[in-house]
């Protein structure tokens, strides 16, 4: 198992109260504050993940993976005040995912593709599952644009804050060409991804569905030379 290096400082940190214990004699209360810095480190655990691939062992290029291990809370058409404003894609749907503080909350990519922006936006810190959080919390903004057969496939993702994750970790930038299922970055400490849509893909997810990053199809582009 790895973990992430933005992890080190907290684990440093969350490790202090045994340090004092031990440091003090009392070693019985050592171990058992030792407990503080494992659940912390475990917290940026990073696990590898495998996307799927089609039978001839290449990626599945139609396949929207999930950006994050979550709870899907919501599927359809976008929440209040949330749809991407980009000149060029409308109608957008929506695929809301929480994060608790056990999961996983390292992110990947849904898609391949050319990172086409990176949008940083200041604001709030309600609680990630609610559906305010979606229009007003602090967040990270990722525009995904790949070339297939000659259409243009463009996806929108969020890494949003939540109550506890008060910082976002973004680690790609305009230009950045993605695979499937990259690692992109973390939040920290619960919180939630959206991801955006054009109309004509299939959704995949229900509300109440389980995700893992990197692996669960959310979505699938409509098969090729379809309408």
């Amino acid at each position: 198992m790895k973990f992430d290096r933005d992890g080190l400082p907290f684990v440093g940190l969350a490790a202090v109260p045994a340090a004092g214990a031990l440091l003090a004699g009392r070693r019985r209360l050592a171990g058992a504050l030792t407990v503080l810095p494992a659940a912390v480190l475990l917290f940026f655990r990073d696990p590898d993940r495998t996307p799927d691939l089609v039978p001839s062992g290449a990626l599945d290029r139609d396949a929207v993976l999930a950006p994050a291990d979550a709870k899907v809370m919501h599927v359809g058409p976008p929440q209040p005040g949330t749809a991407p404003r980009l000149d060029e894609q409308e109608g957008w749907q929506q695929v809301v995912m929480f994060l608790s503080v056990f999961d996983v909350h390292i992110n990947r990519t849904p898609v391949g593709g050319t990172v086409e922006s990176v949008t940083y936006r200041p604001g709030r810190f309600l609680a990630a599952f609610t559906a305010e959080s979606g229009a007003e919390n602090e967040r990270s903004e990722i525009v995904v644009v790949d070339e297939v057969d000659g259409r243009t496939r463009r996806v929108v993702f969020r890494q949003i804050v939540g109550l506890l994750a008060r910082r976002v970790v973004t680690r790609v930038r305009p230009g950045d060409v993605l695979r499937p299922g990259q690692r992109i970055g973390l939040m920290k400490f619960g919180s939630r991804m959206d991801v955006f849509l054009p109309p004509e893909v299939d959704l995949c997810v229900a509300e109440g569905d389980r995700t893992v990053a990197g692996e669960t199809v959310i979505a699938r582009w409509p098969a090729r030379g379809a309408s």
